[in-house]
Order: C-alpha cells, then structure tokens, then sequence
C-alpha cells in the first residue's frame, strides 16, 4: 500500500484555482482518498482561512470535488444522449443512470452514496469519478484530544455520520515525537505515558487496509518469514499468484496453519504434531493471517 501526500485544495480548484487540475488528476489516480482535517486550536499554526472549522473545510473540498465530478458526468451524458437516439434499451439505460447520477452530485452529495444498479455502478467506475472514491476521515488534533477527541472532532463525526465513514483521531504532533525516538522500547515507554496502545500510523495502516478491502498472509521458511497483501475473498490458487504467476499456474494444494493457532502452539512443528495444520484445495478462501505453504508444479 502506498500513501501519497496531495498538496492542499483551495475554493475554486474545480475552475483551475491555485494547484487546480493538477491536484485534481493527482486524485483521480488513486484508489482512495485519506481526507486529513485539521481539528486543534494553535496560534502559531496559521489557518488558511483564519479560523479553525473542520467541517466548513470538509465541505469546500467536498463542493471542489462534486463540481470536478458534475463536469465529468455533464461530458459523458452528452455523449450518451447522442448514442441513445438509436433507442437501444441499453443506451436508453445508461441516459437514465447518467441523469440519476448528475442530480445526486447536483443536490450536494458524492457519487459514492448514489443508490444505483449493477449498470450504474458500472458507470459510474468508468467515469473514474474523484467522489465516487471510497474515503477515510483523520482528524489531526493536539495531545490533550488523541483519546476522547474534542468539539471539532465531535462536529465533524455528526457531519459526516451519513456517509458511513470510518473516523480516527490522530495527533500528527505526537507521531513526530515517536519518530524521533530511537527504539522500539522507547517507544512503546512513550505511547504509554500517552495512555495509548500503539502509533496512530498502525490505527492508519490498518483503516486503510480495511477501507480497501486487504487483507494480509504469511509465507514462512528458515530464511525468511514475508508478508503478502491480497483482496479479501482471494482463493488460494489467486493468492498464491501474487507471489509468482507460475504458483497459481500450477497450483495443487496449500498447507494452512491458522495464525491463532500457530501463537497458541508456538512453531509450525508443534501445529503438525497436534494435527491442526489443514491441506486446502482450490475453492479454500484465504483468511487474514493464515501462514500458508503452497504445493505447485509447472
């Protein structure tokens, strides 16, 4: 998975203002959207626009994004309309979808809450719309708010409640402190004085996984033990495509152990001995921290 920094958007990017186009295609590459509001009170951190409000900055990047997207539809409904004076059913279709879709991001709401068919959701996969992109909430807050959060962050999560968003809390501040210490003791000594578990960037990495459907298995031998990224639901034979196109090919079976199992037995050995290590077929679906060994021959 890899996360990239977009630099900011400004009112009227969706008209070329400040970086504009630019920022707008940068997204429009991307399989996600990790939208960052800045949720604390600091004088020496100015604001943009003067004052600290996460959720008016939501809705102007939201506003820059759906007339981005309006436009997009508005082209591609042009087309439409031409090909369906064949009055083909399917044309047809694809008008009354492309109409559905322009009034829902007319009436202020991203592509992604659209109630729309099979068809439409196709649809609207191909117009590659910056709405329709699944998104994850940070709220950047100080220290005092990295566990219960404060007014902004209690603003912000009612203003987005309807779209059925994961939110998380994470105090940029702190993770640059954590960054700075030298080992993992000294960490794990920081994050307790904090009264918290583990970095924010864990609580991000795994959001971002579960906002993308991933999932994660194990591949282990005296050498080396590797972890493999795959979309949940991967049947053995696909998730063992990812390691060499060859092992899917030839796929025969996979040795899977359990990851609860092996931390409850402790070596692949002793998982053996007690017969818990199971032998999967080509239907087997892949479960999130299975340590898998695949059979193949090519």
């Amino acid at each position: 998975m890899e996360i990239l920094d977009i630099a900011g958007l400004i009112k009227g990017a969706s008209k070329g203002e400040g970086l504009g186009n630019q920022f707008l295609a940068n997204i429009r590459e991307v399989d996600a959207i990790i939208h960052v509001v800045r949720c604390f009170v600091d004088d020496n951190v100015v604001h943009v626009d003067g004052s600290v409000n996460p959720v008016r900055d939501k809705e102007i990047i939201d506003t820059e994004l759906i007339f981005k997207d309006m436009e997009t539809v508005e082209k591609r409904l042009d087309n439409l309309r031409r090909q369906a004076k064949s009055a083909e059913k399917e044309a047809l279709r694809a008008v009354e979808n492309a109409e559905k879709i322009l009034r829902h991001l007319e009436s202020g709401q991203p592509a992604r809450t659209a109630d729309l068919d099979d068809e439409g959701q196709q649809l609207v996969q191909s117009m590659f719309l910056l709405t329709a992109k699944p998104i994850l909430y940070v709220c950047n807050v100080d220290e005092a708010a990295v566990l219960t959060g404060n007014k902004h962050t209690q603003a912000f999560e009612q203003s987005v409640a309807a779209e059925n968003a994961e939110v998380i809390l994470i105090s940029a501040e702190i993770e640059a402190e954590i960054a700075q210490l030298e080992t993992r003791e000294e960490r794990l000594e920081f994050l307790e004085t904090m009264g918290l578990h583990e970095p924010g960037v864990n609580r991000l990495i795994k959001a971002c996984y579960h906002l993308l459907n991933l999932i994660t298995y194990f591949t282990a031998g005296e050498k080396e033990v590797r972890a493999w990224t795959i979309h949940r639901g991967m049947k053995a034979p696909q998730a063992a495509g990812v390691i060499h196109t060859d092992f899917e090919r030839g796929f025969i079976r996979a040795e899977v152990i359990k990851y609860d199992v092996f931390v409850q037995y402790g070596s692949e050995h002793a998982v053996k001995e007690a017969g818990k290590m199971n032998v999967e077929g080509k239907e087997y679906v892949v479960g999130d921290g299975d340590v898998m060994h695949f059979r193949f021959n090519v």
